[in-house]
C-alpha cells in the first residue's frame, strides 16, 4: 500500500517552505498525498492562499478554520488550541501514516501536538534555526514532538542534534523554498502584469525604472510596536524617492498595529510610488524580489530566497535575530533614518553572488524519497 503522508499548510510562506514537496510526493508511485489547508491561508483578507494551492493543481484533503479574530496574544494562543482540537478530528478521519509540519508558526506547534497525541509520527521541516521572537521557542518545541527532521544546512542539523534528537533521524535535505527561487534563476523575466493580475491599491508603477519590495511582519514579543515599527519603515522608504511594492503582514499578534499604520500613511501621507499588495503565489513573488533593487522589512525571504537569488536585502529588527545569514543582508534597528541610509547602500552595491547556504534548490525529491523510505516511529530515545 501507499504511505499515506499528510502535509499541514496554513500560511502564505508555509505554501511557499513546501511547495516543491508536495509535487515531488504526488509525483512518487509509493506515496499517497494528504493536504490539509487551514488558518490565513483560507482567508481573503491574507490574499486566498488556498487559491494558488488549487491552481496549482493539487487536491485539497480538507480544510480546516482556526484563526480567532483579533491578532493579538490571547487570539494567538486560542487559534493554537482551535487549531489542535479541530487538526485531531481530521488527523482521525484521514489516518496518515506520517504527518509534515512546516517551519515555526503557532499552527505548526497546533500541528505537532495533534499529530504527536494522535500517536502519529511528526516530520518537520526547517528545524534546527535561530531566529528572535516566539518562534525560536516554538521552532524548537516542533522539533522535539518530531520523529523526523528535514533540515537545510548541516548548522541546522547540529543544532538538532545537540537538543538530543536521534542523529540518524535528522536529515540535510536543503529547505524547499529554495527549489523554487532555483527555478526563478533558470526563468527571471517578469512575464506578467502585477496590477492587471493582482489588483492591489495604489498607484500603478513603471517597474522598468526600479522598484522596492517591502514585506514586515510584526514581532509577536513586541506586538504593541507593531505600529510604530512599521512607521519607521514607510516614512524611511518614502523619503528614498524610488517605486515601492508593498505586501501585506501574516495573521499574528500585532498584525492589526502594522496594517491600521500602512492604511493611515495610505490615507494621509500621499503614496504616488507605492503599491501595496496582499499577497502573490510563491513563483511570482520570488520573481518580482529578483527583478528588484533591494528587499526591505523581516521576512525571512530576505534571508533564504534572497540569499540565493543574489538580491540585496535591509532587515529590519528582531524578528530575525541569530538567523544564519548571507553577505546579501544588512541588518538595521527600528530608525526611518538608519533604514534609509542601509537601503541606499544596498542599492548602489548591486547583486551578490548567488549563496546556497539554505539549499541547492533539489529539496522536495530529496524529502519525498526519504518520507517513502524511512523506517517510522512514535517512540523517541533522547542521545544525549
Amino acid at each position: 500500500m501507499k504511505r499515506r503522508v499528510c502535509v499541514v499548510i496554513t500560511a502564505r510562506p508555509s505554501y511557499a517552505r513546501i511547495k516543491s514537496v508536495l509535487q515531488a510526493v504526488a509525483d512518487h508511485p509509493d506515496l499517497e498525498l494528504q493536504l490539509i489547508v487551514g488558518a490565513s491561508a483560507l482567508l481573503d483578507r491574507y490574499g486566498n492562499t488556498v487559491n494558488y494551492i488549487q491552481d496549482d493543481g493539487f487536491d485539497i484533503t480538507s480544510r480546516v478554520y482556526m484563526v480567532v479574530e483579533g491578532e493579538n496574544l490571547v487570539t494567538q494562543a486560542k487559534s493554537t488550541g482551535l487549531g489542535l482540537a479541530e487538526l485531531a478530528t481530521v488527523f482521525d478521519n484521514l489516518k496518515p501514516d506520517v504527518v509534515v509540519t512546516v517551519a515555526d508558526r503557532y499552527e505548526t506547534l497546533a500541528t505537532a501536538a495533534a499529530a504527536t497525541y494522535m500517536n502519529l509520527p511528526v516530520a518537520h521541516v526547517q528545524g534546527g534555526e535561530v531566529t528572535g521572537s516566539i518562534d525560536e521557542k516554538v521552532r524548537h518545541a516542533v522539533t522535539k514532538l518530531s520523529g523526523l527532521h528535514f533540515v537545510a544546512n548541516e548548522r541546522a542539523a547540529e543544532r538538532v542534534r545537540r537538543m538530543g534528537e536521534n542523529p540518524g533521524a535528522v536529515h540535510v535535505t536543503g529547505c524547499p523554498s529554495i527549489d523554487l527561487a532555483a527555478s526563478v534563476l533558470a526563468s527571471p523575466e517578469i512575464t506578467f502584469d502585477p496590477f492587471e493580475k493582482y489588483g492591489g491599491v495604489g498607484a500603478r508603477l513603471d517597474l522598468s525604472g526600479g522598484y522596492l519590495v517591502v514585506l514586515q511582519h510584526p514581532v509577536t514579543t513586541e506586538y504593541d510596536a507593531a505600529r510604530s515599527q512599521v512607521n519607521e519603515t514607510l516614512y524611511a522608504v518614502r523619503d528614498l524617492g524610488v517605486q515601492v511594492l508593498w505586501f501585506w503582514p501574516n495573521v499574528d499578534a500585532g498584525s492589526d498595529g502594522t496594517s491600521k499604520g500602512i492604511r493611515v500613511f495610505r490615507e494621509q501621507d500621499g503614496t504616488d510610488h507605492f503599491h501595496f499588495f496582499r499577497s502573490f503565489p510563491p513563483e511570482d513573488f520570488l520573481r518580482l524580489i529578483h527583478n528588484s533593487r533591494c528587499l526591505v522589512g523581516n521576512s525571512s525571504v530576505a534571508i533564504r530566497e534572497a540569499a540565493f537569488l543574489g538580491v540585496p536585502a535591509v532587515d529590519i529588527g528582531t524578528r530575525q535575530a541569530g538567523r544564519d545569514a548571507g553577505a546579501n543582508v544588512i541588518n538595521v534597528g527600528y530608525d526611518r533614518l538608519t533604514i534609509e541610509q542601509a537601503v541606499r547602500r544596498q542599492m548602489d552595491s548591486g547583486r551578490y553572488a548567488s549563496d546556497a547556504l539554505y539549499g541547492d534548490g533539489k529539496a522536495g525529491g530529496r524529502i519525498a524519497k526519504l518520507l517513502e523510505s524511512v523506517e517510522l516511529s512514535i517512540e523517541k530515545h533522547l542521545c544525549y
